[in-house]
């Protein structure tokens, strides 16, 4: 088990009881995803997204601080394992936006591509890897998450045995 996260009895959920657990929860799906994939982040606001993803770049060596990428919508991290790409889409005011910022050239790539608020770019995002859903559970949080594609497959099983 990774510090005291616990994996839930689906194996397709854990319980997240503080800030220190959302971050060891980052590291283990940074782990899990082997460099590359696109990760879509679902949920309310203050549930934890951009805590998750800190704990993802942090596990990857980024050092510095790591801000939701609400008004400049993407965030790149150049790191020793490879290229990071953070979106927030919250204030995504049309989906078309992301044409015209070029939303290809950063899926293209070998990458690890982290979308919090992805509903906002429905019909031009292509689908997820796997998709991370964030709810209140008590004091904490439960996180669940799903596959679409072979490789999410493969996420998912690496991230469950991280979590075991």
């Amino acid at each position: 088990m990774l510090g005291d996260v616990k994996l839930g009895q689906d194996r397709h959920s854990a319980i997240l009881e503080s800030e220190a657990e959302t971050i060891a929860f980052g590291g283990c799906l940074a782990k899990a995803c082997a460099g590359s994939g696109i990760i879509f982040l679902h949920g309310d606001l203050g549930m934890g997204k951009t805590t998750m993803c800190r704990g993802v770049l942090n596990a990857l060596g980024h050092q510095g601080t790591v801000k939701s990428p609400t008004y400049t919508l993407v965030e790149p991290y150049e790191l020793k394992e490879g290229m990071v790409y953070h979106f927030d889409l919250y204030r995504l005011g049309d989906p078309e936006e992301l044409e015209f910022m070029g939303i290809r050239d950063y899926l293209d790539e070998q990458a690890l591509v982290i979308i919090e608020w992805p509903e906002k770019g429905k019909g031009i995002l292509p689908k997820a890897d796997i998709e991370v859903m964030f709810a209140l559970d008590g004091v904490g949080r439960v996180v669940r998450w799903k596959t679409n594609t072979v490789h999410g497959e493969a996420i998912a099983v690496r991230l469950t045995e991280g979590l075991t």
